[in-house]
């Protein structure tokens, strides 16, 4: 395809050629680049002689048969490649941009064609982008109006791909696929890039074209239907019009689909549309109509028409008469109502303080169904109307419109069971639908207490429809109606509700067994069935989780993190296998932020309980706590009266080792908290049975502690003291007192593993029971399980453990500088953070003197530290650690590290006394067994005080200074040579220091060396202190 601009004086031409992607200029006298051969002209196949106007832009059409040309004189012009000739121009598209679409039938367009079928057809439409205009405009081809024009920016671009691969031409892709370029409009200004999509129908411009007239038809009705302000006896009459105007089968099936999935329209409109539809239909030749279109008119013509009736049942306000209720079944409802009354107040009053949340006044279970949504979910198949499985919310909206009237009395029952009965609904789904609305609007359903009497109405009267309750079947088999309320009661979540409807369906199906029983056996004979059974055991089930659904729904105490009520049901609690009782209790536990203490008083207000009938007269003490704190008073009682359900599954150990595992999972995911971590142990100290202690401490150590514990003791090692808060954060995980909390724990945690260890021999493991009702539970094993299947451990391994542990958490405490693993040799270090239950080469017999001498050292530095925390804690309440069980800590770490006890007893009560702690000095003094070293070593502390008194105080007295002068040479040379400065506390009561040098002389034999000095530091004690 060539295009001619124009012939000079020469008869030399230029030549534009565009040929699938590959673009060739040839100027006659043009110079040729010298790497390349000379061109050669080829021959003029066809041209448009114009000398004045310049050819800018040709695009082919994807079948080569149609080119689009751009030229200066904002000029667009249609060729046929094939004939060589100009068959259209537009005018006054200047820079304008060009691309092709081409589109093919949809399959099934022509099928109603009685001939064969017809090959598909395709049509081609031109897309102009006229820039100085800002507009794009579609052309249908070849004498096509304009079908789609669209106002655009003015720095678009067009992007049209209209090229295939090199060297295919016309003639070589006629045997191939057709191919459709995509027409993309791209939009630098907001980024959008726009495709061009073209309908096939818009190329059916015939005047005579039934299939263009009908889309018309439909594109009016479309805008009529959009169009929020039509009168009803307008859109009637119009979409009437429409409908009958239109020929074909397939866009009139469309518009009526249309015209009933509209929101605006009301149902009688849409009835006496759909009616007058189908009588036109009928009024035709049967072979003529399409069976489709007819099926649809007549379904929903049906399905409109149930509609109306049952509207009409609930707006009619004709009460329920209830005549399918016996007075016997009423009375053992009532009976069963008021049972349960206290606690489903209770319920009902946590239920209604949950926390707010935004709802849609559409979405709400009181709003009217709109009629597009009632045939959305209704199908009808010949004489029978189906429902359509769909999400819940439609169901509960689908059950609301048909059966909420009847449950609040304001509709005639036995009227709109007829009406549904007729329609050939099957009792199932009937039944399906009145338990969905019932089950999820529970909060409605505990306001009407009328409700549970139509509903067990309601129920009577779907049971007695055909095709509900087999009238074969036998009462020693399980009725599949029956089974069907069972199977929604235990799946639903609203617990109230479903142990409500399992209350009324079981005096139903009792009603009816005892019906059938007496057709078959005498009067007399009491009916015993398998199908009471499974009644007797839901309905327990549904108590058992309404209990505990009450206890869950107890709001957290404030202050703490709030999270969503967990909902339970007897299915989740059957699967969740044996320990999901325990698990779910665990969890409300920690939501509630119960410390184990106060979680111990709870469990043994049970057992008071369970010891006694007759509650006793609470002390004076538990009478203050109860009008303190009413809210624990609620909450212990909800959970006793769980655990009385649950003997079993929530006996004291389980529930403790399940909240034990429930803060250890807590402290995992936020390390930081560190009392999660350290309730967890101390709920893990009253678990009772050494067994179970054994496997979940195990089971603690090897899934969450190990890592951490190992992350630190390296890291203390690296920094060779307690590291700093950052330091801390990137190789363990938690800050610097955090981990101190944390080695703590580690601690605890590993002296019960020993202790557990110890006791596993002395007591047999526990039986793990479970509730009669619940031994059908089928999950995943429960935690008891799983810690009774723990291997045991290695004691000298896990002791091994300890000791580092406890080395870690006094360095942490005390900021002590330490090297942990260096004060153990090879073989200590080589055991470390190796499996508990595996055996490990442990050390052995006499320890390296150097090692000896480094414990030594740190444990010295130990009680050092603890003693200076306690003076600050005498000095400042609250500024120092009140812990006192350091001291017997490191006695206990010194015969493990084989340090010498009475060392570190001296050690402790000259640290008492050089820090002033006079009294606690003496208590640990009774314990020192080499009192002689101890004298020394107190000999020295006391002339360091009286040294301080007589030389080194800022005002010396006068009584002071004679009574130096009066002394022995001996001792007054002896106590200028002492450095008060030692002292940690060097101003003490000098009724103190007589009772120190008292003791002195009672523990120093007579024949001690320094017994005479003794005796002289009492005598200047005692002088001094009559001076003063």
């Amino acid at each position: 395809m060539v295009w001619q601009r124009g012939q000079g004086q020469s008869g030399e031409f230029e030549v534009y050629r565009r040929h699938l992607g590959h673009r060739a200029m040839e100027v006659g006298t043009a110079a040729t680049c010298p790497t390349l051969s000379s061109l050669s002209c080829p021959a003029l196949r066809f041209g448009l002689p114009d000398s004045r106007r310049h050819g800018e832009f040709i695009c082919l059409s994807p079948c080569n048969t149609l080119a689009g040309v751009t030229d200066d004189f904002g000029r667009v012009t249609l060729l046929d490649v094939g004939r060589g000739i100009a068959i259209r121009m537009w005018k006054g598209y200047r820079d304008a941009q060009l691309g092709w679409v081409q589109v093919s039938e949809g399959r099934g367009e022509r099928d109603s064609s009685p001939s064969a079928p017809l090959p598909r057809r395709h049509a081609q439409f031109l897309v102009i982008y006229a820039p100085r205009r800002g507009i794009l405009e579609v052309w249908g081809t070849q004498q096509g109006p304009r079908v789609g024009a669209f106002t655009v920016g003015k720095h678009c671009r067009l992007l049209y791909a209209g090229y295939r691969l090199m060297g295919v031409n016309s003639v070589t892709s006629q045997g191939w696929l057709l191919h459709t370029q995509q027409v993309c409009l791209f939009d630098p200004a907001t980024g959008a890039l726009r495709t061009v999509t073209v309908p096939f129908h818009l190329a059916l411009s015939d005047k005579k074209s039934e299939r263009a007239k009908d889309m018309h038809l439909l594109k009016r009705l479309t805008t009529l239907l959009k169009s929020r302000e039509v009168e009803p006896d307008i859109l009637e009459s119009e979409a009437q019009s429409v409908l009958l105007d239109i020929k074909h089968p397939a866009v009139k099936k469309q518009a009526l689909e249309s015209l009933l999935a509209n929101k605006n329209a009301p149902v009688s409109c849409l009835t006496n549309i759909t009616r007058v539809l189908l009588a036109s239909l009928k009024g035709q030749d049967p072979e003529a109509v399409d069976e489709g279109l007819f099926q649809l008119s007549s379904s929903q013509l049906k399905l409109l028409q149930l509609y109306t009736d049952i509207q009409q049942l609930h707006s009619t306000g004709e009460a329920t008469t209830d005549t399918h209720t016996e007075p016997t079944e009423v009375a053992g409802i009532e009976e069963e109502l008021a049972r349960v009354s206290p606690t489903l107040q209770r319920y009902a009053e946590l239920t209604s303080g949950s926390r707010p949340s935004v709802s849609f006044a559409q979405d709400s279970p009181d709003a009217s169904l709109p009629v597009r949504s009632f045939l959305s979910q209704m199908e009808c198949e010949g004489e029978e109307i189906r429902v359509v499985p769909g999400p819940n919310a439609d169901w509960t909206q689908l059950g609301s419109f048909l059966f909420w009237g009847c449950l609040t009395g304001e509709s005639p029952l036995q009227k709109v069971c007829n009406t549904l009965q007729k329609t050939g609904i099957s009792p199932q789904q009937l039944l399906s639908l009145l338990l969905s609305v019932w089950l999820h609007r529970e909060k409605e359903v505990l306001k009407k207490t009328e409700a549970v009497r139509h509903l067990h109405t309601l129920l009577t009267a779907l049971s007695s429809m055909k095709g509900a309750v087999e009238e074969s079947w036998d009462m020693q088999c399980v009725s599949p109606w029956w089974q069907q309320v069972r199977a929604a009661c235990v799946q639903s979540h609203s617990s109230a509700a479903a142990l409500l409807a399992a209350i009324v369906a079981h005096r139903a199906a009792k009603a009816n067994i005892t019906i059938l029983a007496e057709t078959k056996f005498q009067p007399e004979w009491e009916a015993v069935s398998l199908e009471l059974e499974q009644w007797a055991v839901c309905v327990r089930q549904l108590e058992d989780v309404w209990s505990l659904q009450t206890l869950l729904c107890v709001p957290p105490p404030q202050g703490t993190p709030g999270s969503a009520t967990p909902h339970c049901s007897v299915k989740a609690l059957l699967e969740g296998g044996r320990g999901g009782i325990a698990d779910s209790v665990a969890k409300w536990v920690f939501r509630q932020d119960l410390a184990p203490e106060r979680l111990k008083d709870m469990l043994q207000r049970r057992g008071e309980a369970e010891s006694t009938e007759q509650p006793s007269q609470p002390e004076q003490g538990e009478g203050e706590k109860s009008q303190e704190d009413p809210d624990f008073n609620r909450a212990a009682e909800l959970l006793v009266s769980v655990c009385q359900r649950f003997p079993d599954s929530l006996s004291p150990d389980l529930l403790f080792a399940h909240c034990c595992w429930e803060y250890v999972v807590q402290w995992n995911k936020d390390p930081e908290e560190g009392r999660y971590l350290c309730w967890a142990v101390e709920h893990l100290k009253l678990v009772s049975s050494p067994h179970i202690q054994l496997g979940i401490s195990s089971m603690m150590w090897n899934t969450f502690i190990v890592k951490c514990f190992s992350a630190a003791a390296f890291l203390i090692e690296k920094v060779g003291k307690a590291p700093k808060d950052r330091l801390c954060r990137r190789d363990v995980g938690m800050g610097d007192c955090a981990m101190t909390s944390f080695l703590g724990s580690c601690v605890q945690l590993l002296q019960i593993l020993m202790e557990a260890d110890s006791g596993v021999e002395e007591v047999p493991p526990p039986e793990l029971c479970v509730e009669e009702v619940w031994g059908g539970a089928e999950g995943p094993a429960s935690l008891a399980e799983l810690a009774l299947e723990q291997k045991g451990v290695h004691y000298p391994l896990v002791q091994h453990h300890y000791l580092l542990a406890s080395l870690l958490h006094t360095a942490m405490t005390f900021s002590l500088r330490i090297k942990p693993l260096s004060l153990f040799d090879s073989k200590g270090k080589n055991a470390f953070f190796r499996e508990l239950s595996s055996i490990q080469l442990m050390p052995s017999g006499d320890m390296d003197p150097g090692l000896v001498s480094l414990r030594q050292e740190f444990l010295l530095r130990v009680l050092t530290g603890w003693v200076t925390t306690q003076r600050e804690a005498v000095e400042g309440p609250g500024s120092g650690s009140g812990d006192k069980t350091w001291p017997s800590l490191c006695l206990d770490l010194g015969l493990l590290l084989q340090v010498n006890p009475d060392l570190l007893r001296r050690h402790l009560v000259c640290e008492l006394y050089n820090q002033g702690l006079d009294p606690r000095a003496e208590q640990v003094m009774f314990e020192v067994e080499d009192k002689d070293v101890l004298g020394s070593q107190l000999l020295v502390l006391t002339g360091q005080r009286l040294s301080y008194s007589l030389l080194h105080t800022q005002t010396q007295t006068r009584p002071a200074m004679e009574l130096l002068a009066r002394l022995p040479p001996t001792l007054c040379t002896w106590l200028k040579a002492m450095d008060p400065s030692e002292l940690g506390c060097p101003s003490v009561p000098l009724s103190q220091t007589s009772r120190l040098v008292s003791r002195l002389i009672e523990i120093l034999p007579e024949n001690h060396g320094q017994y005479s000095l003794a005796l002289h530091l009492l005598e200047a004690v005692e002088d001094l202190q009559r001076e003063d």
